[in-house]
C-alpha cells in the first residue's frame, strides 16, 4: 500500500510545497505513470507532479494501481486557497460536492452529489499544523483553519487537500511551503517512523460536522483538541433546503438536496473510520428554528447520534 501525493506545476501553492517536500531526504525517481507526469519515491510514499489543473484529474488513486500495480492507501494534494478576506492561511479539509444534483455541473471539479472518503489524518494533522507553523514563525500572521467539505476531483480512497492561502503574494511563500512539507515529513513518519493520525478501528468517536459557515468556527473549537477524530464538515451551503409550504396548516416536508448531502457525507466518514462511532455536531445558532428541527428528525431518522462538544472529548 502506497500514500500518493499529488501536485500541479500549474499552482505556485501546489508546487511550492511539492519542491520543498522533494527537497527532504529519501526520494529516488518514481515509475513511469503518465504523459505529462513525473513520479517520485520514498519508501512507501509516492509523489506524482502533473501540469493541469489540481481538481481536473479524477480517480488518480485507481488510475497508479493500474499503471503501476501497487494499492494507493491514501491521497494528499497540495492547492492554493483563495479566500474573500486575502488572509494569509494554511488549510486542510475533505473533498466532495453532495449537495449538487445530478442535473447541476461542479464548478470545481468532483462528481455531482458525491463525498469523497475523508482521511482520517485531518484532525490530528490539522492539530500538528499548528504547531508547525508556531515553530516556522507563521503565527499569527497565518490562520491555520480547516475549511468545509468542497470539490474535487473523484477519488476512491481517503483524501484531503492541504493548502495555502489566500492571495498570489502567499501561494509562493517558501515558509508556508516548507510548513506543509514538514507536516507531510512528520505526518506520514518519513522523520522518525512514527506517523501520526493513523485510525486504529478502537471504536472512538469522530465529528461529523453539521451547519455554520466555510471555516466550520464551531467545529475547528472541538477539533483543536487532542484526540479528536473528524470527517465531512458540511457548512450551510452543503445543506440546501427549500423553505416548506403550509397547506391546510400544517408544515410540509423540507425539500431540497440536505438530507442526500447528509447521507453521503456521514457514509463517507463511516468508511473512512470503521469501527469508529460517528456523531452528528451541529452548528445550532447557524440554522432556522425550521431548519434544526427538519435536520435533527432526519438524524434520527437514520440513527445518527447528535452529540454536544463534551462527547468528543
Amino acid at each position: 500500500m502506497v500514500v500518493l501525493v499529488v501536485a500541479t506545476a500549474s499552482d505556485p501553492a501546489s508546487i511550492g510545497p511539492a519542491a520543498a517536500f522533494l527537497a527532504m531526504p529519501g526520494w529516488s525517481p518514481g515509475p513511469p505513470f503518465a504523459e505529462g507526469m513525473e513520479s517520485f519515491t520514498n519508501g512507501d510514499v509516492r509523489l506524482l507532479k502533473h501540469e493541469r489543473g489540481i481538481v481536473d484529474e479524477d480517480h488518480l488513486d485507481h488510475r497508479w494501481q493500474e499503471a503501476t500495480g501497487e494499492v494507493v492507501s491514501e491521497v494528499i494534494f497540495f492547492s492554493k486557497h483563495t479566500a474573500v478576506s486575502n488572509r494569509p492561511a494554511l488549510t486542510v479539509h475533505p473533498i466532495g460536492v453532495p449537495h449538487l444534483r445530478e442535473d447541476e455541473t461542479p464548478p470545481q471539479g468532483g462528481a455531482p452529489g458525491w463525498a469523497a472518503i475523508p482521511n482520517p489524518r485531518i484532525g490530528p494533522w490539522l492539530r500538528l499544523m499548528q504547531k508547525v507553523a508556531a515553530g516556522q514563525g507563521l503565527v499569527p500572521e497565518f490562520e491555520i483553519t480547516l475549511e468545509a467539505t468542497h470539490h474535487g476531483p473523484v477519488t476512491n480512497t481517503p483524501t484531503m487537500f492541504l493548502e495555502i492561502g489566500s492571495t498570489e503574494e502567499y501561494w509562493g511563500r517558501q515558509d508556508a511551503a516548507q510548513a506543509i512539507a514538514l507536516v507531510m515529513w512528520k505526518g506520514l513518519g518519513l522523520e522518525d517512523g512514527n506517523a501520526i493520525g493513523n485510525w486504529q478501528r478502537n471504536g472512538e468517536k469522530v465529528l461529523l460536522g453539521i451547519g455554520g459557515g466555510h471555516y466550520a468556527p464551531r467545529h475547528m473549537d472541538i477539533v483543536i483538541k487532542d484526540g479528536v477524530w473528524v470527517g465531512h464538515l458540511l457548512s450551510g451551503y452543503s445543506l440546501p433546503m427549500e423553505t416548506p409550504a403550509q397547506v391546510n396548516g400544517k408544515t410540509c416536508a423540507v425539500g431540497g438536496m440536505w438530507k442526500h448531502s447528509i447521507k453521503v457525507s456521514y457514509e463517507a466518514t463511516k468508511a473512512a473510520f470503521p469501527e469508529g462511532e460517528i456523531i452528528a455536531h451541529l452548528d445550532h445558532k447557524s440554522f432556522k428554528g425550521w431548519q434544526k428541527n427538519a435536520i435533527t428528525s432526519y438524524l434520527q431518522e437514520q440513527n445518527i447520534r447528535v452529540g454536544k462538544p463534551n462527547d468528543f472529548l
